[in-house]
């Protein structure tokens, strides 16, 4: 395909300063994702809310992409996990209804809070492990050590997952969330998750419990309709994608900043402002979740003298909206929690808005209030502008987050 717009940066390099331009484009901007594939990247704060509600708009590349349907994005294309799958995450309308009230019952509040005293065992396991460190004054990869392993083990605990398939899962994961990747590595990818959710689901089969998993497979509709079998294993797939993958950035972007603020961190341990206030802005200033590939217009568009014609791929930048200045004014990019508009998107909004929000909420608060309650002390040990993102325009996160626990409060402080 002829180049004729922009590519974006695969590298994840400079997800802001990218989104700043484009967004200067105006409402709506061309741009080319990996093997040439175009689409209309959307960086504003309204335009976004208003593609994200309208029914001109789908996620069912089945559907509602062309290309997709007629062969012409093949099944090597190097972001082919994302539009693949067959799940509450990639369906439109009547379906998506249907997912959505069946899967919903898995994320009620009741449930949330049924959870909540064993993401705090898990955290304090966790701080645990990290305590010889601390009191060597050793350098801690607190993303490795810490935002990584508490958010994939418990949404590991709510699908039923065992740890040693947990693991190899979260590699895989790991790779569809790079942007990077080559053809190869896409089909990797691919064949890997539908394989360990197979497993998973053969084995939950055979031994049901109280999990996500078991719930879905005997979950039917008001009309005794009940999950395919690929809706079924792509559905697991999206609940740990989106319930890990996107709390592991947000804890990292979370500790990166408070570290570097020292003077809102103590807002916060002083009682002044609260953990929601903390989520809020590093959700509007940091999303984790950037360019999520991807939706669909059912429609010819119409954006303020940009049409965007029906059945071309639609990128929506939910990092963008919250640093947009319509919004935000001249201080959309600075991190202030004591700001009282935090308006974001990195939920979504409209009929895809986050099912899991409610658990990454309490899974955040329990996990940032107990590491700065055990390690007051902590502390960035290398400069903030020295830590290298991840290879994605898709995840807004580090590679790693180098830390000093220093001295190790006592439990019972």
């Amino acid at each position: 395909m002829e180049k004729r717009c922009p590519a974006l940066d695969i590298t994840g390099s400079d997800i802001h300063g990218e989104a700043a331009r484009l967004r200067a484009q105006g409402p709506a901007a061309q741009v080319e994702l990996p093997g040439g594939v175009l689409a209309w990247s959307v960086n504003s704060y309204a335009v976004a809310k208003q593609l994200l509600a309208s029914p001109d708009v789908t996620k069912s590349a089945r559907h509602h992409w062309p290309a997709f349907i007629n062969g012409d994005v093949p099944p090597t294309w190097e972001m082919i996990s994302w539009v693949e799958m067959d799940n509450i995450s990639t369906t439109h309308g009547p379906a998506h209804r249907r997912l959505r009230r069946l899967i919903g019952k898995a994320f009620t509040p009741r449930r949330t809070e049924a959870i909540r005293p064993h993401v705090a065992e898990l955290t304090t396991m966790l701080l645990d492990n990290l305590a010889e460190d601390a009191s060597a004054g050793a350098v801690v990869d607190l993303k490795e050590r810490f935002c990584y392993p508490l958010p994939g083990m418990v949404v590991a605990d709510l699908i039923g997952m065992g740890e040693e398939p947990r693991l190899a899962l979260t590699k895989v994961m790991d790779m569809m969330a790079r942007t990077d990747v080559t053809s190869e590595q896409a089909q990797e990818i691919l064949v890997g998750w539908r394989g360990a959710i197979a497993d998973h689901i053969a084995l939950k089969r055979a031994e049901p419990g109280e999990d996500i998993t078991s719930d879905l497979i005997a979950a039917r509709d008001e009309d005794g309709s009940r999950l395919t079998e690929q809706e079924l294993a792509d559905t697991i797939f999206a609940v740990i994608g989106a319930g890990s993958e996107t709390t592991i950035n947000f804890l990292d972007n979370a500790i990166t900043l408070l570290l570097s603020h020292p003077e809102q961190l103590a807002r916060i341990k002083n009682g002044q402002s609260s953990w929601s206030d903390l989520i809020d802005e590093v959700l509007r200033v940091e999303s984790p979740l950037a360019s999520l590939p991807l939706r669909y217009a059912v429609n010819d568009i119409e954006l303020d003298g940009v049409t965007i014609p029906q059945g071309d791929p639609i990128l929506v930048n939910y990092a963008a909206p919250g640093r947009d200045p319509a919004v935000h004014g001249e201080s959309a990019c600075e991190f202030d929690i004591t700001r009282e508009d935090k308006d974001h998107i990195s939920f979504g909004f409209g009929p895809h808005y986050c099912l899991g929000a409610g658990i990454a909420r309490m899974v955040s608060t329990v996990g940032l209030s107990s590491l700065f309650e055990r390690y007051p002390d902590v502390s960035l040990a290398a400069p903030v502008e020295s830590l290298t993102h991840i290879p994605s325009f898709v995840m807004n996160g580090h590679r790693s987050l180098p830390v000093r626990l220093s001295a190790v409060a006592s439990k019972a402080a």
